[in-house]
């Protein structure tokens, strides 16, 4: 007599869910590093409470004083000759001093910024 097949074990279906959600999880962190960071000199001013902006075209004011543009150093003239009439964006080093901060946002707003935000640490939260 020919004995019955013993019958077949059903294969687990969480193998499926795991490599989808592998795969979910190396997009992420991929697509997370596109972004261009910082430059890692740069300590920002830190404040609560306030709205945050990204500072997708921002200035940057380092601890000496001279101003950057996407890695460029500028100044105020030059810069608002070549940015439109939006809103101007300056990310601070937290060294830099408070009165050439003072001095950069004013010769902006002279030079026709409609407006000048400070991007902080809370900010880019």
């Amino acid at each position: 007599m020919i004995s019955p097949a013993p019958p077949r074990k059903k294969r687990d279906s969480t193998i499926a869910l795991i490599n989808v959600v592998f795969l979910m999880l190396i997009f992420f962190l991929i697509a997370g590093t596109v972004a261009p960071p910082l430059d890692p000199g740069l300590e920002l001013v830190d404040t609560s409470d306030l709205e945050g902006r990204e500072p997708p075209d921002a200035l940057v004011l380092r601890q000496d004083g001279t101003l950057n543009f996407r890695g460029v150093p500028t100044d105020p003239a030059a810069y608002m000759a070549n940015h439109g009439t939006g809103p101007v964006r300056i990310v601070p080093d937290r060294n830099a001093s408070g009165s050439r901060l003072m001095e950069v946002t004013g010769a902006l707003r002279r030079l026709g910024a409609p407006s000048v935000f400070l991007v902080t640490v809370r900010s880019l939260e």
